[in-house]
């Protein structure tokens, strides 16, 4: 320790304290666990892009069979993305994810039209 402090005189550097600088993050980050949040996030980017390819499949192997177009499961998935955009930019308030929001909610609302419109017409 003594050793630490005279080459901290000397560089004219701080001695910091590990646990101190970890008292501090957690006080700025209100406890929060940084490492589960971004583990979260990505598995929910997992399950969205999953998602996806089921309905991409669904929707071919549908359209393949003659069965028509079920737009309904691209409204569920694009509706997954406009609520996310949606709450990213109530928080944010950054233009591009306002911009997304308003993207992937109107292509929501169209999906959701066209397929109620197609089970009407059956």
């Amino acid at each position: 320790m003594v050793r630490q402090v005279n080459l901290a005189n000397l560089t004219g550097g701080i001695l910091i304290n590990k646990d101190d600088i970890l008292s501090k993050s957690r006080k700025e980050n209100k406890d929060k666990d940084l490492y589960k949040i971004e583990v979260q996030t990505k598995a929910g980017n997992i399950g969205s892009i999953t998602a996806i390819f089921l309905a991409t499949l669904f929707f071919v192997i549908q359209s393949l069979t003659g069965q028509g177009f079920d737009f309904g499961l691209y409204a569920i998935i694009f509706s997954v993305s406009a609520a996310g955009y949606i709450f990213k930019a109530v928080r944010m308030k950054q233009r591009l994810d306002i911009v997304l929001a308003l993207i992937f909610t109107l292509t929501t609302l169209t999906l959701s039209v066209v397929h109620i419109l197609n089970l009407l017409n059956n």
